[in-house]
């Protein structure tokens, strides 16, 4: 998903559901590798639809670093913060969801290349922080004549020109362009994949099935371009993808969430998201992670943190009020951070509407200064998500 949480606004990865929120209706017509695999619990089970995300599974790379076709919802998450030589900050996103419309068969497969039950979208943003100016661009596509889709080996997702593509072990090219902008980017993997929740299994809800499988490549190193209008910039910086799947809906009463990726100067990361409720409170399943400059990784519980709202942002265009400005403390990791926005307005106003932006924070960690770059994304201030969805 991509949230942070606890209070009203925190919910890290993926961002799970933002895309579902997103997929299209029937009626549209239009890495690095780890060779590591992780081992656990149980098989998952099977509607008589999609596939659900029961229980903890393995997961094995460099395959699921790739598509599950099976499954209903999935997308891969790029979001980072650049700078050029000389200081000159900019933000991006690059993210590309498949949505199934219906249980892909044989028969469907086989019969066209045109045909197709999955479609692919996009959401491409670039936000030059020294303007003060956002640019957010979306596409679709179905998955027939090779014009979207994803694979695992050589890791590929793309949609049309738009895409991330594996060059070398290692290493991931982005490239996405727009009439206004333009991003290409090599990322070099620097730690190996982080399994969010219990060994990749992320609830969001407590019935069974409101979950997904989720994991999140961090601190990846980032050097390339980006253009904006008539101008080029040399720049580098750091990544954060988050890949999740699933099969799934929201709890009744599940508003929306925030979710929080914040890459920190120290070399480790932390995502918290928290899932919000009418009456502002996060539900019980709300999590975070933690991940050191080496890699080790410790959850945090939904009441292990404490994050406070300090300002607002109203949107001209939504009518939604959406937090710009906030404190973090979690005590167990002797960390306090105080962040905001770095651009008031990094609404998205596509298919759906949401706030996804670039942050930045400092503060202190275990009595040491530290600062943090990263990415918020928040959904469900517009329009309730448990109506939506």
């Amino acid at each position: 998903m991509k949230g942070l949480k606890q209070f009203s606004l925190v919910m890290l990865a993926i961002g799970l559901a933002l895309a579902v929120a997103f997929w299209p209706r029937a009626g549209i017509t239009n890495s690095g590798q780890a060779s590591v695999e992780w081992l656990s619990v149980q098989n998952v089970e099977t509607t008589a639809e999609f596939t659900q995300a029961i229980a903890p599974k393995p997961l094995r790379f460099p395959k699921d670093l790739g598509p599950h076709d099976d499954y209903q919802t999935e997308w891969w998450y790029y979001t980072g913060n650049l700078e050029t030589d000389q200081g000159r900050e900019f933000g991006y996103q690059l993210t590309f969801f498949r949505r199934a419309l219906t249980p892909e068969t044989a028969e469907v497969v086989d019969a066209s290349d045109w045909r197709s039950p999955q479609v692919y979208f996009s959401h491409f943003t670039i936000s030059d922080i020294e303007n003060q100016t956002f640019y957010p661009h979306e596409r679709f596509s179905r998955k027939s004549a090779g014009l979207s889709g994803a694979q695992s080996v050589p890791y590929r997702v793309w949609l049309e020109n738009w895409s991330a593509e594996e060059i070398e072990p290692g290493k991931v090219r982005l490239v996405a362009d727009a009439d206004d902008v333009q991003l290409d980017l090599v990322l070099s993997e620097t730690l190996p994949p982080v399994l969010q929740g219990d060994r990749g299994y992320s609830k969001k809800g407590q019935e069974p099935g409101n979950a997904s499988y989720y994991y999140s490549i961090v601190q990846q190193e980032s050097v390339g371009t980006i253009i904006v209008g008539d101008e080029s910039f040399k720049v580098t910086g750091h990544t954060w993808k988050d890949h999740e799947y699933s099969t799934s809906a929201l709890s009744p009463g599940t508003v929306g969430w925030d979710w929080f990726s914040l890459q920190l100067d120290d070399g480790s990361a932390l995502m918290l998201y928290g899932l919000r409720q009418e009456n502002g409170d996060i539900t019980d399943v709300s999590s975070g992670t933690y991940v050191s400059s080496t890699g080790e990784t410790q959850t945090i519980d939904n009441t292990e943190w404490q994050i406070d709202v300090l300002d607002t942002w109203h949107s001209p265009t939504s009518q939604a009020d959406y937090p710009s400005q906030w404190h973090i403390e979690i005590p167990k990791l002797y960390l306090m951070l105080d962040g905001k926005s770095l651009i008031a307005n990094q609404e998205l106003n596509v298919s759906t509407t949401y706030w996804e932006g670039a942050v930045g924070f400092e503060g202190k960690k275990s009595n040491q200064p530290i600062a943090a770059k990263g990415y918020v994304e928040m959904s469900g201030y517009a329009d309730r998500l448990d109506v939506v969805l």
